[in-house]
């Protein structure tokens, strides 16, 4: 059990280690470039989606307005 909780340890300090030395962190430029390019997409992508599901909504009702009369 002891050496369960000491794996765990180590395993915590090498994440720390990792965390503070070895990954590369943003600017603030950096990271509200990244944010407004995410938005952008985010706001196509649901443009995108929004006019093929209105199309898909107007071939529904051509197609069950045609099926029902």
């Amino acid at each position: 059990m002891k050496k369960f909780f000491e794996n765990r340890l180590t395993d915590i300090k090498e994440s720390y280690n990792e965390l503070v030395h070895k990954v590369s962190w943003p600017t603030k430029s950096e990271l509200a470039n990244s944010t407004i390019i995410v938005m952008v997409a985010s706001i196509i992508a649901a443009l995108v989606i929004w006019v093929i599901d209105l199309c898909i909504d107007q071939i529904m009702h051509l197609v069950y307005g045609v099926a029902a009369a």
